[in-house]
């Protein structure tokens, strides 16, 4: 359901021609507390992931930068600006969609969950719908070609 929505929110992304990726964050009891889609674009501004937004969004609602006991569900795996966020956020879990070779940062181009010296690390399960997130990337770049 939660990242049905993020597939969602990266479609909404792509028709406002920004890289589609979604993201929906949920407290501890369930609840849907932030969403968004990628709008570096639109914001002129290099941070504006879809990830960040929710955590900034996230905290405003909940009046905590500390975000424990929530969920991130994102159609793209978070890069590094993104999941070192969540470290700071001390998001208890991240579930991601496709697998982003290039920059991801949960096991593909660097892994910071296996950086034991931080000192929050999240919960993290990447694949889940990743082939319809993987389309929905694939036909958005390739209509850029």
């Amino acid at each position: 359901m939660h990242m049905e929505r993020a597939l969602e929110l990266a479609r909404e992304a792509a028709a406002r021609g920004e890289v589609p990726v979604g993201a929906v964050l949920v407290g501890p009891e369930g609840e849907v507390i932030a969403q968004a889609g990628n709008a570096t674009i639109a914001q002129g501004d290099p941070t504006a992931h879809a990830e960040m937004l929710c955590l900034r969004q996230g905290a405003r609602t909940l009046g905590n930068y500390r975000l424990t006991g929530c969920t991130l569900y994102v159609s793209l795996e978070p890069c590094a600006m993104c999941a070192g966020a969540v470290v700071w956020a001390r998001l208890e879990r991240v579930v991601f969609a496709a697998y982003d070779p290039k920059a991801g940062a949960y096991g593909s181009a660097l892994d910071l969950g296996a950086v034991p010296s931080l000192n929050h690390q999240p919960l993290v399960q990447g694949g889940l719908l990743a082939d319809e997130a993987a389309e929905i990337l694939r036909e958005f770049f390739a209509a850029r070609r």
